[in-house]
């Protein structure tokens, strides 16, 4: 059996061992098998409860983060995933029959969807099991062999993801890479089927040039700054529990997570003092001691939500603690669209509200940023629903609620322009992993010579009339 520990360094154009055991495996047909695929799913599945205890240790190691919401973001999710796709492999994987014109008659025609053969996954830190396996839960019923690189920023989880896939799941099949950024680079210069990447969009560019020297397609999941616009007619109360637990889980760390608000400034005022009672509902007086409350991933990003927080202007007093990786739940007030805290994805606990007059104006002000993936809303206005839903772009749109798109097996989950492109998750990601083969069966006869040369102008005739017609 293949070790899935560090993989030393390869040169370029040169195959790991384990990605020639791949490709074998792939070659002889097994990870086709609907039974395979099925069995490999059930068997991730009891790598998520049979080791629920480790995963849920191994998350708190890396981010501090409580059981409860490891089970929702991560685990939680990812059995649901599970379940749904084993319910519907099957139909999933039947050929499509296609009506064939006349014209070409007598035939059969259908096409089926067929996996792309060994794919590379390289997960993100900040979710690090959901964002490694919910890809690889498609590749799999897709039935592709995998190489599952979880990130080294959250180690403690990628231990777990090494150790475990490799005692569940068919190693000849899927294989866990890990290392840093020059391994990974390494592992690039190899020829995979498909790339699916989720991290940053300065990471996404790199890993796209590698997929262009092998012409390998890709799917990139980057995130980008979502705007959350709350509307004068609606809840504020709810409206505010909402943001404060979308945008504090994970300590901010959600690539959907609401970026920045933009409130109504008739309700600004009541929508400021609601979203920092849910704080103090959610966290108590002091997050620093609440079990719910996680911590920065590591140092840098530390520091770079210290900068952030040093050029802006919280509504309260921001208690940071550098040895434990701690920045509070902190509203920015008075912020503009041309603040530094506005220029990328803040991906932390500090949350920017911006008032407006109107809806142009808040629409106009989204419009000028990167294309988002998600647009949150919250208006009982059907009339402000529909519109926003028109007059903007994203990856997607929840209403009256956030995150909650990207749960919904059935809805494919997916960035657009920036914020990447490509789509998972259910059906989508199945799809994603596979290509489309079109198979067309005909009759040897009849043979007529019309469709044969020369073509005197009389046949040229008919075949124009014929082409035209019976398409």
């Amino acid at each position: 059996m293949p070790d899935i520990s560090l993989h030393p360094l390869m040169q370029k154009d040169q195959d790991f061992p384990e990605l020639a055991v791949l490709r074998e495996t792939f070659e002889r047909g097994i990870t086709r098998d609907f039974s395979w695929r099925c069995a490999q799913l059930l068997a991730l599945e009891a790598f998520l409860i049979e080791r629920e205890q480790d995963i849920a240790g191994a998350v708190y190691e890396d981010f501090r983060k409580s059981p409860a919401e490891t089970f929702l973001t991560e685990t939680g999710y990812l059995r649901g995933e599970i379940h749904f796709v084993l319910k519907h492999l099957k139909s999933w994987m039947k050929p499509h029959q296609v009506s064939i014109p006349l014209i070409y008659q007598p035939a059969k025609g259908s096409y089926t969807s067929e996996p792309y053969g060994v794919v590379l996954i390289i997960g993100a830190w900040n979710y690090p099991l959901n964002l490694c396996l919910a890809p690889l839960i498609s590749a799999i019923a897709a039935g592709n062999c995998a190489v599952v690189k979880p990130s080294e920023h959250a180690p403690h989880t990628a231990k777990v993801i090494a150790q475990g896939l490799g005692h569940y799941l068919d190693r000849n099949a899927i294989s866990v890479f890990e290392g840093g950024v020059e391994e990974t680079k390494a592992l690039l210069e190899n020829r995979f089927d498909y790339l699916f990447f989720t991290g940053s969009q300065s990471i996404g560019r790199e890993v796209m040039h590698a997929a262009a020297r092998h012409l390998t397609p890709l799917t990139l999941e980057l995130g980008g700054k979502c705007p959350c616009i709350v509307d004068e007619n609606v809840d504020l109360t709810v409206a505010a529990r909402r943001i404060v637990w979308a945008k504090f889980l994970n300590a901010g760390q959600t690539c959907i997570a609401p970026d920045y608000v933009m409130v109504h400034k008739n309700v600004e005022g009541e929508l400021l003092l609601s979203i920092q009672d849910a704080i103090a509902d959610f966290y108590g007086d002091d997050p620093r001691v609440s079990p719910d409350y996680p911590r920065i991933v590591n140092k840098y990003h530390f520091h770079r939500l210290e900068k952030l927080l040093s050029r802006s202007s919280p509504s309260r007093e921001c208690i940071t603690e550098p040895h434990d990786y701690y920045i509070a739940p902190t509203i920015l007030q008075g912020v503009t669209l041309e603040a530094e805290v506005m220029q990328s994805e803040i991906f932390g606990p500090l949350l920017p509200v911006i008032s407006y007059r109107d809806l142009g104006e808040a629409l106009e002000g989204i419009g000028r940023g990167s294309k988002p993936l998600a647009i949150y809303l919250f208006s009982s206005d059907l009339t402000v629903q529909e519109r926003v839903v028109r007059q903007s772009r994203s990856g997607g749109v929840c209403i009256n609620d956030l995150l909650f798109q990207a749960s919904v097996h059935r809805l494919p989950f997916g960035g657009i322009g920036s914020s990447g492109f490509g789509a998972y998750h259910g059906r989508a990601g199945f799809d994603t992993f596979s290509f489309q083969r079109s198979v067309l069966k005909r009759s040897l006869y009849p043979d007529p010579d019309l469709r044969y040369p020369p073509y005197g102008s009389r046949k040229f005739y008919f075949l124009k009339r014929l082409v035209t017609f019976f398409h």
